[in-house]
């Protein structure tokens, strides 16, 4: 994969870089600056090599027209305080005002433009249409540095379409988090632990599959544990489920066994009677939810404490962990401390541990704990899963 080395000398070049700035932003303030502290590194560099940098990105989902609650404003603020130097801000993608804004940089200026999501070219299945859309970017700059790790599973007008009519490369989140990937993948030290959680199994039967060959334990939480449970012949009440799964999951029950590889679900569950922060709660053994006090109407929203030590102990014995997707309702402090006993254990091992970005970066934070307590928090969820599934990544396709 070509990395910035392979644009030769960068003074006095216009830059434009594809950065991943999808905060999370409520009532316009910034809730999480994982994502822009994650793209400073690149940025650096460009801009200490003399570059002018013209950054790109999307933020939230907008349907293709200007939105005020998904501006990229409040990012380049932001991103100001935290290089220390001033970030101009364009508040339009493509147009006479962006085009006059690239202009005027001078060396190791930095612009970043609005939403790229305000264009629909810039996600639209028209092929045409996308590459419209790249062409004026393109027409900014000399080269382009893909670095927004979060969308190179996506084929967007600003993940490959702009590296096709640029020299482009891969910046340095992206080459480290694809470094890190291989490493859980390729050659991973012993013994290696995947924690698996969030709502559905559909979304994670893909990784348990290219896994199973590569694992020594399964820890499984999260809604998708209900399915699992389920699977195995156990009452799950309420909880969350995905019947069209069930056969699926045997499957790999089965498949897990004879490989030696364990799968260990929990054995005691977090039971509500309604899905509410305040709503009442228990705690019931795994294989007797519809026991609680709520019957067959009890929803389960977080693994029990018995279920939470012993997925840190296990943990703690693991050389490599991988995780992926939080335990419980962590947003809702009844629910969280499953979730939090999780990343907790992967502060105090010491062995390589990696967050795989999205609710499990945002639990983390959430909780108070510092990015270098892990050895890499991914910046993209769907991006590291569709990797470990061993999907061919397009915006990493390009960059070959």
């Amino acid at each position: 994969m070509r990395t910035i080395e392979a644009l030769g000398t960068l003074a006095g070049r216009t830059v434009i870089v594809r950065c991943d700035l999808n905060v999370p932003l409520s009532d316009g303030v910034i809730t999480d600056d994982g994502r822009i502290r994650a793209s400073l590194t690149t940025i650096r560099e460009l801009r200490d090599a003399g570059a002018k940098l013209v950054l790109i990105s999307h933020l939230g989902r907008p349907k293709g027209e200007p939105e005020d609650r998904f501006s990229l404003r409040p990012v380049a603020t932001r991103m100001a305080e935290l290089l220390g130097s001033p970030v101009q801000f364009c508040p339009e993608t493509v147009g006479d005002e962006a085009a006059a804004a690239v202009a005027s940089l001078g060396d190791g200026d930095i612009l970043l433009l609005e939403n790229l999501r305000f264009n629909a070219g810039e996600t639209s299945k028209d092929a045409a249409e996308r590459r419209a859309f790249a062409k004026q970017l393109a027409a900014y700059a000399d080269a382009f540095v893909s670095d927004g790790f979060g969308v190179v599973h996506r084929s967007q007008a600003s993940v490959t379409d702009l590296a096709e009519m640029l020299p482009s490369a891969a910046g340095r989140l992206v080459d480290a988090e694809l470094k890190v990937l291989r490493r859980l993948t390729e050659d991973p030290a012993r013994p290696y632990t995947v924690v698996l959680g969030g709502s559905k199994v559909s979304d994670k039967l893909g990784v348990i599959a290219h896994l199973l060959d590569k694992v020594d334990t399964l820890l499984i939480g999260g809604g998708m544990l209900f399915t699992f449970l389920k699977a195995q012949g156990h009452s799950v009440g309420a909880s969350l489920l995905e019947e069209d799964q069930l056969d699926t999951v045997r499957g790999y029950l089965a498949e897990a066994e004879k490989r030696g590889v364990r799968i260990l679900l929990p054995t005691d569950i977090v039971v509500a009677e309604r899905f509410a922060p305040d709503a009442a709660h228990e705690t019931v053994a795994a294989d007797a939810i519809e026991s609680s006090s709520f019957g067959a109407a009890g929803i389960g929203l977080d693994i029990g404490p018995e279920s939470a030590t012993a997925f840190a102990e296990i943990i703690a014995e693991s050389a490599t962990v991988f995780w992926n997707g939080p335990m419980g309702v962590f947003e809702m402090d009844a629910f969280a401390s499953g979730t939090r006993t999780v990343a907790e254990a992967l502060t105090q091992t010491e062995g390589f541990t990696v967050v795989g970005g999205g609710d499990s970066a945002a639990a983390v934070r959430a909780f108070g704990f510092a990015d270098e307590q892990f050895g890499h928090i991914s910046t993209g969820g769907g991006a590291s899963l569709e990797f470990l599934e061993g999907a061919q990544l397009p915006g990493l396709e390009v960059l070959a």
